[in-house]
């Protein structure tokens, strides 16, 4: 079952990421999540997790509006006359996460314009970030922890 709701997510992810959220896109989504989770099931070790479906509905409404206005803050910057950046790297502190969290949660920050996940560190307590404009870190901290991360926290956990 939980493979099941996660080839959905990804299907979602996928629609998201074309730009077309028509039946055949989000079948093939979901054909190519199952494909994925499929190869890399010996790795995910998801026993005792739960998956609570409506708060899923709530990280992917979240996942959406943050593409939406990312992709409206991207575009803005694109246009000014002046590409007066700041970028920065940030090294966000990660909670008691497990590998399927924090894969997820690196994921969504990347697939999010604007932001790259970058690396996790071996103790896998912090996770880089590079923003394109990254006016004050400790903003985007606020902003992932608030964010991705308790979504993630209430739909696993």
């Amino acid at each position: 079952m939980q493979y099941l709701v996660l080839s959905a997510v990804l299907a979602v992810a996928w629609s998201a990421v074309n730009g077309s959220f028509s039946v055949v896109n989000i079948l093939f989504g979901f054909a190519l999540g199952a494909l994925t989770l499929s190869l890399v099931r010996p790795d995910l070790n998801l026993q005792g997790t739960k998956v609570r479906p409506l708060r899923l509905l709530s990280l992917i409404g979240l996942f959406l509006v943050e593409l939406i206005k990312s992709g409206i803050r991207v575009a803005k910057i694109l246009m000014r006359r002046d590409l007066d950046l700041k970028p920065g790297m940030v090294a966000y502190p990660l909670a008691d996460l497990r590998d399927f969290e924090i894969t997820l949660l690196a994921n969504l920050i990347t697939l999010t314009p604007g932001t790259l996940s970058v690396d996790v560190s071996d103790d896998r307590r912090l996770l880089y970030v590079h923003c394109v404009d990254m006016p004050d870190a400790q903003a985007v901290i606020d902003d992932i922890r608030g964010g991705f991360e308790k979504k993630i926290l209430e739909t696993f956990r």
